[in-house]
């Protein structure tokens, strides 16, 4: 991506200003989202990839479009038209592409961050400066995200020589969780007012469980619906559809046709539904597990 980035910047570094207009928030998307480009190089990429896409796609659907319509000039403007919508909507997509990777991050943080702060909270009884609670809180890598955004705090201190307290407010600019950003804008409360941040973090650790609790409790009540609709729609629907099709074939005679849709039906269509339902859970269950 490194050669890539270099030649789109010097070819189109001119010609990015009146796109950074329509999206004045992707420096800081970008920051979030942790990718290592300015504004001008990020857009001059998505440019050169648009222009790269366009020239493969322009001949192919040319060729099939004229094939189709059985005329060449017709064939080859639907196929213009149709390469420059795709690659609008592609350019679209790219340009939103960091906003996917910060709900992504946004929700492995916010998933880990009840325990994590109960973590911060232990460490930090043991009276250690905040720097060397973080320092040590870093060790835990089960927690995902949140080590990986304590150890650019620890970075910031170590490599760049900034004070703990600047070091958060970087932080706070470029997390992708509004809940960590509140944890970290607290903690920076705390150190500069002169709190006792163990008290602070309890509190927010207390908070986080409560909540977790609660959502467990929530999510308890809406599996017991999904189950009974899985049960209900799909396994009682499946069998109910099975026997009234094999008493159907039964009277009219079409045998064959019927024992191939319930082959599809319970090899291909359940196991499929089956998995679309466990993905489902897995997704709104608290904490991805």
């Amino acid at each position: 991506m490194g050669d890539l980035q270099k030649a789109s910047f010097r070819l189109f570094k001119d010609y990015t200003d009146p796109i950074i207009q329509f999206v004045p928030e992707l420096k800081q998307t970008l920051k979030q989202a942790g990718m290592p480009y300015t504004v001008q190089e990020y857009v001059s990429m998505v440019i050169t990839i648009c222009i790269a896409l366009f020239a493969v796609q322009l001949p192919i659907y040319s060729f099939v479009f004229g094939f189709m319509f059985k005329d060449f000039l017709f064939g080859f403007l639907f196929a213009a038209f149709a390469t420059f919508a795709l690659t609008a909507g592609i350019f679209y997509g790219i340009l939103q592409y960091p906003r996917l990777i910060i709900q992504g991050k946004g929700k492995d943080i916010d998933n880990s961050l009840p325990f994590a702060a109960m973590y911060l909270s232990t460490i930090s009884g043991s009276k250690l400066p905040l720097f060397k609670t973080f320092d040590i809180f870093s060790k835990f890598l089960k927690y995902g995200e949140v080590v990986r955004q304590i150890n650019n705090i620890n970075e910031d201190v170590k490599i760049f020589g900034l004070d703990i307290a600047t070091a958060l407010e970087r932080a706070i600019e470029r997390s992708p969780s509004k809940n960590f950003r509140e944890v970290l804008y607290g903690m920076l409360s705390t150190l500069r007012s002169g709190a006792n941040m163990n008290i602070y973090l309890k509190q927010k650790s207390t908070n986080f469980m409560a909540d977790y609790r609660r959502q467990l409790y929530e999510f308890s009540h809406a599996l017991t619906v999904y189950v009974e609709i899985y049960l209900t729609s799909i396994v009682l629907g499946a069998i109910f559809f099975t026997v009234l099709t094999a008493i159907i074939s039964g009277i009219s005679g079409t045998a064959q046709n019927i024992i191939m849709l319930q082959f599809f039906l319970i090899f291909v269509f359940m196991p499929l539904i089956s998995v679309v339902f466990i993905y489902l859970v897995k997704s709104a269950t608290p904490g991805g597990e």
